[in-house]
């Protein structure tokens, strides 16, 4: 049979002396391998498993449900935010209502690069937005994504380090593997009709595209947000609003 992961995370109720060697013991006893172990936010503990056997998995859930000390959260095949709560030892803020969209502060770069890259390393067509006011570092954290995930980045629109909008791509850059990255405000408002021609190409390409400022693309374009398989927002600080009516002042200045 073939090995695979699981995700098992439970919370503390009473933290004595050889717990987490005694749930170890019981699953090596069972033959499963602990891959990654961490604490994730306080009394909760994430573990990442390898397993040839269901059976197993189920014989360990039972067991555990009888521990009077623990209760068990979470035994599953693991998602990306598991790994990433196993990795870094918390969780990604995600919004309750709208469970596409994350939440990051820019002290979190290093989690929101790997986030991206995982992201990245997945084949065929999907869309992310990336909210956030100017130089909060929303372009360096794609490019950085896209180097976890070995990942070729292309600007189609861009204000990185000066105006960018492409008409057209060369054969290199018109590769499904490639990461496309767009800034929603010039390929809408500061755009031309050859431009905005490859942008619906680029749309509809089995790749990954990332869109910079998704809310003012959305509103000036065809575009919804059923289009947007995941949502970002990056902040300096949590109480930081993201707003739009300062933007087209700062993009005049850039250019």
């Amino acid at each position: 049979m073939t090995q695979k992961q699981w995700y098992l995370e439970y919370t503390i109720h009473k933290n004595r002396p050889g717990l987490l060697g005694d749930i170890a013991s019981m699953l090596g006893m069972l033959e499963i391998n602990i891959l990654t172990i961490n604490g994730v936010e306080g009394k909760t503990r994430g573990l990442l498993l390898e397993s040839d056997d269901d059976g197993k998995i189920e014989q360990v859930s039972k067991i555990l449900s009888k521990v009077d000390s623990i209760t068990v959260t979470a035994l599953r095949n693991p998602r990306l935010v598991d790994l990433l709560a196993v990795r870094h030892g918390r969780y990604i803020d995600r919004d309750s209502d709208d469970r596409k969209t994350f939440r990051f502060t820019r002290d979190e770069l290093g989690i929101l690069v790997d986030f991206l890259g995982e992201l990245f390393k997945r084949e065929g067509h999907q869309v992310i937005g990336l909210r956030g006011m100017p130089r909060v570092g929303k372009t360096e954290s794609i490019i950085a994504g896209s180097v976890c995930a070995m990942k070729r980045w292309t600007f189609v629109s861009s204000t990185l380090l000066r105006q960018t909008v492409r008409s057209q791509l060369s054969e290199d850059e018109v590769n499904p593997h490639n990461v496309f990255i767009i800034d929603g405000i010039i390929s809408t408002l500061r755009s031309n009709e050859k431009h905005y021609q490859l942008l619906q190409d680029l749309m509809t390409m089995p790749s990954t595209k990332v869109i910079e400022h998704p809310d003012v693309f959305v509103k000036e374009s065809e575009y919804s947000y059923d289009n947007f398989d995941i949502i970002i927002e990056l902040r300096n600080n949590p109480e930081e609003q993201i707003v739009y009516d300062t933007f087209t002042t700062i993009y005049t200045d850039d250019v």
